[in-house]
């Protein structure tokens, strides 16, 4: 019942100032973002590594509409790859990029605009050793990520996709992306879709969230898992053993800051688990999104806005 409220609430720009101007408020947003710079992403980065996980990093923004905020956003990006890279990180880091941040909703040719940023910075990833997934936003914009995607991979075929299962549409997409050599990142979904395009109900999302799984666990690419639900990982693992698919041949994701003892313990049994570490100044939006995803959060969330410790 608090999801959509929370997610209004992402946009409101009386709510971000009171938040982003309140110390008190930093312990639950360093609980999801470990901070604003290149260097702090990157320390997090080293230390997640150092504990034997993998990462993806997200420069925090979207719903860009100028291009020379574009064109910030992929200077941060060749910023962390170049950093990435001189701490010997990039076998273990890759990055994630929202094409709306690149300038994909500009008016007139933001599609070209988005797939020319893009290209900059997969070949910048390449030349760091490492790799971009796309990252998935509302449904209005799928059709021209997937495009973009299709564009992109013909230069750079390791580009990863990513996939919501709260959309209907989202099992037949992963019929289509489930060819060898291609990367698919399967998550819920974070954004209020309305229900002539996504499920509604828990248990919905979930039991599409199951039938993708088959689908891209019984093909020949690269499944990436990303859930924090036990039953889905539980179920994942059972899947990934019915199919035969060796560890290594596919991962767990999980976003920094939640459920760290399970990555742990999946790392522990061998899993490869790659934790989703986002940074920088518009982190407003997204920790929101984090709440709303987990509304248990809130209580804890509005007790470190009035506490004085």
């Amino acid at each position: 019942m608090l999801s959509r409220p929370l997610l209004l609430l992402s946009r409101s720009e009386q709510v971000k100032k009171l938040v982003s101007t309140m110390p008190v408020s930093a312990g639950i947003v360093r609980s999801y973002v470990p901070g604003e710079s290149t260097q702090s992403v990157v320390e997090a980065s080293a230390q997640q590594v150092e504990a034997g996980l993998r990462v993806s990093l997200d420069f925090l923004g979207e719903d860009t509409l100028d291009a020379e905020q574009a064109d910030a956003t992929v200077a941060a990006y060749l910023e962390v790859l170049d950093q990435l890279a001189a701490r010997g990180l990039t076998r273990m880091a890759e990055v994630s990029v929202k094409l709306s941040a690149i300038g994909q909703a500009l008016p007139d040719q933001g599609h070209k605009i988005a797939l020319e940023n893009a290209r900059t910075i997969c070949r910048a990833a390449r030349n760091a050793g490492t790799t971009v997934t796309l990252d998935m936003e509302d449904h209005t914009t799928t059709d021209a990520t997937l495009a973009t995607l299709r564009e992109l991979r013909k230069d750079f075929p390791e580009t990863g996709a990513v996939l919501q299962a709260y959309l209907h549409r989202t099992e037949a997409d992963c019929r289509a992306l489930a060819y060898e050599g291609s990367r698919v990142r399967l998550c819920k979904g974070a954004y209020n879709e309305p229900e002539e395009v996504a499920f509604q109900d828990d248990l919905d999302v979930d039991r599409s969230y199951v039938r993708c799984l088959k689908v891209l666990l019984r093909g020949q690419g690269y499944p990436m898992i990303a859930t924090h639900d036990p039953r889905l990982v539980e179920i994942a693992s059972t899947l990934a053993s019915r199919y035969n698919r060796e560890q290594g041949s596919y991962e767990f994701q999980m976003l920094y800051g939640i459920r760290p003892e399970e990555q742990k313990r999946l790392v522990e049994a061998g899993e490869r688990v790659r934790v989703y570490i986002p940074y920088g100044q518009e982190w407003y939006g997204y920790l929101m999104r984090r709440l709303a995803e987990r509304p248990q959060n809130l209580t804890f969330f509005l007790r470190s806005l009035i506490s004085k410790k």
